[in-house]
């Protein structure tokens, strides 16, 4: 967790180019040059191993940082086993990967690279492959005033990841007292999601989610893809996911873990019904009713969480 590890211990920094604050680990401070040469690496393909692959195909900036695939595609147009999460507002997440059980982006920049469905690169020759590009080499000296190696790597885009913001939404200038900047259909979609309905349970303000896995009741069956139960196989691990922020939800569909559900209006319909009773769904999903008018002001609601802005200071 950001709070309870030595290594990662938080202080404050501007985000380059932006007036938000973010946490960022002592071990791992921000500079310009550190998040360029991270944006560099993010969009490089040569991380892959067929040179076809870089972190950007899975997290596109135009879709909020995913993909809009059920489930990505890696080198040799393999599908690998989930749909790409968001990566906006990732500074702030306790943990990691759907399973939540990674606890620094730094560690996480290693598992796409290596994961054979991904990019499928060995790390003993991803090395000497990226310090042999003179600019990497020369930016790592610069920066780092060491040589090009995994912790250049990790820590450069780990780095630029932080930078990736969005907390500028209608909703955002809503709460901060702009009452205009939220109609009355989108209002009453805010008063359903936080007053009538559970939703603000699992997606409390600002970031929209727990950071926490829980079990939705997706299905009552979770074959294969039994969630963080593969982690540590704890049978009461089994259908827990992370909970994903809805930030940008208008953007980035498919939703759900495996990309099932492709609309919105299916989303709350699956909870609307109560989710389907799986053995560790979590208590909180309860059946609920709500009309036609109800249901367009909620998602009315959802989409004043949309924020592209980042595209601004954003430099492919």
């Amino acid at each position: 967790m950001l709070s309870g590890s030595l290594l990662y211990k938080c202080k404050e920094a501007s985000v380059i180019n932006s007036p938000i604050k973010i946490p960022f680990p002592k071990d791992n401070p921000i500079s310009k040059t550190k998040v360029e040469l991270g944006r560099m690496l993010f969009f490089d393909k040569r991380l892959s191993s067929d040179n076809t692959v870089s972190c950007a195909n899975c997290h596109n900036p135009n879709f909020a940082f995913t993909d809009r695939r059920k489930k990505s595609q890696g080198v040799n147009q393999q599908t690998t086993q989930r749909n790409s999460p968001s990566i906006l507002n990732s500074a702030f997440l306790e943990t990691v990967m759907f399973d939540a059980h990674i606890p620094t982006l730094e560690m996480q920049v290693i598992v796409p690279i290596q994961e054979h469905s991904e990019m499928n690169m060995n790390m003993k020759e991803l090395i000497p492959k990226l310090k042999a590009i003179p600019e990497y080499q020369q930016m790592a000296k610069e920066v780092f005033n060491r040589e090009f190696d995994a912790w250049v790597l990790t820590r450069s885009i780990s780095a630029f990841e932080r930078t990736l913001i969005s907390l500028n939404s209608a909703f955002d200038k809503y709460q901060k007292g702009d009452k205009n900047a939220l109609n009355k259909q989108e209002v009453k979609g805010w008063k359903l999601f936080s007053n009538k309905l559970y939703c603000i349970s699992c997606h409390p303000a600002p970031y929209f989610t727990t950071h926490k896995a829980a079990n939705n009741g997706l299905y009552k069956d979770y074959g294969e893809d039994k969630g963080r139960f593969r982690i540590f196989n704890d049978s009461s691990d089994i259908g827990m996911f992370k909970i994903p922020s809805l930030r940008n939800i208008e953007l980035t569909y498919p939703y759900m873990h495996d990309g099932s559900i492709s609309k919105l209006e299916d989303v709350i319909s699956h909870y609307e019904n109560g989710g389907m009773q799986h053995k560790n769904q979590d208590s909180i999903i309860k059946p609920f009713e709500i009309n036609s008018k109800e249901k367009q002001q909620l998602i009315a609601f959802l989409k004043c969480l949309s924020d592209t802005t980042y595209l601004e200071r954003l430099i492919e």
